[in-house]
């Protein structure tokens, strides 16, 4: 490798591009890692993870990320938290461009991860990870015998409420129109539980909390009903918002080959459809989205980039 190109760059900074990173260096790739300014994904909203294999009284999302970054840098990865503004993948080495400096690389993982949709409320920012979550298999177990709330109206939002009755006692469900894009199957399924009760032609206006010490917690929210205007208060412990994903894509739509929701198509395990240019994570799955999925996939995308830079002679 010359001086200036690399042999691999990363983008991302959540599971997928930490692990991506650990394997790479491991490998004596010497990544660098574009964690980007709000680096370690998603996670960085989690209190507590206890889902995460090796962490038997479970873990702070904050302090996962932050295990991942140093163990990929105990390994020689370099990690700078800059956003990535633009990529050329028309031609190799690609160039990765960021608000301040200019890369060149032989191959590109990209670990970019995805948001999740939010209603727009400033409480329900304020609160989230202290009562509002996008992820009931993530959070669901906190909140045993407790009242919580799903909002959407799709198969994610069907499939929330019906995991949150493994635990909370009452589950509702909102949504802002009578119909529903969910399927039949698993529409019918939320409404023969007896745990869920629907609330349709309804939004929340305001999520309601109180403090304890140095703490926040949710306390309730207020309803509007779309057809009649009304309001209505509902005391209860979290909310759940399943209004859907939006992968991190958009500065690759005109490169890569992306599905109809935006997300990183791959043959080949995490091979893209441009030589050199590999995906991991939330930015290719949609279905899981789990922590331990996506730095699953950062492993195995930092070994097919071993396995092609060797095959190149470019290692």
């Amino acid at each position: 490798m010359s001086d200036n190109v690399r042999n691999v760059i990363v983008i991302g900074g959540g599971p997928s591009g930490y692990t991506s990173g650990i394997y790479s260096a491991r490998a004596e790739l010497k990544p660098l890692v574009l964690a980007g300014y709000q680096a370690g994904g998603q996670l960085m909203l989690t209190t507590d993870i206890e889902n995460f294999p090796g962490f038997k009284d479970g873990i702070g999302g904050e302090a996962l990320m932050n295990e991942m970054r140093d163990q990929a840098e105990r390994f020689g990865a370099e990690i700078i938290n800059e956003d990535v503004t633009e990529v050329d993948f028309s031609s190799r080495p690609f160039t990765i461009k960021t608000y301040s400096n200019e890369y060149k690389t032989h191959s590109v993982i990209i670990a970019t991860g995805a948001s999740a949709r939010w209603m727009g409320l400033e409480s329900e920012k304020r609160l989230t990870g202290s009562g509002v979550s996008s992820c009931a298999t993530c959070d669901g177990a906190f909140y045993k015998d407790k009242v919580v709330c799903v909002v959407g109206g799709g198969d994610s939002a069907m499939e929330e409420a019906g995991f949150l009755t493994r635990y909370a006692k009452k589950v509702y469900l909102i949504h802002r129109r009578e119909g529903f894009r969910a399927s039949k199957i698993m529409l019918e399924r939320a409404r023969n539980n007896p745990k869920i009760e629907f609330k349709i032609n309804a939004v929340i206006d305001d999520i309601y909390s109180k403090k304890e010490g140095f703490l926040e917690a949710v306390t309730g929210i207020k309803l509007r009903n779309t057809v009649t205007g009304e309001f209505e208060d509902i005391e209860l412990d979290g909310v759940f918002v399943a209004i859907g994903h939006i992968p991190n894509t958009a500065i690759f739509k005109d490169q890569l080959n992306l599905d109809e929701k935006g997300y990183v198509l791959t043959t080949m395990n995490t091979r893209t459809n441009i030589e050199g240019v590999y995906a991991a994570g939330d930015v290719v799955d949609s279905r899981y989205r789990q922590a331990i999925t996506a730095a699953g996939m950062g492993c195995q995308a930092a070994i097919d980039v071993t396995r092609w830079l060797e095959e190149q002679g470019l290692d």
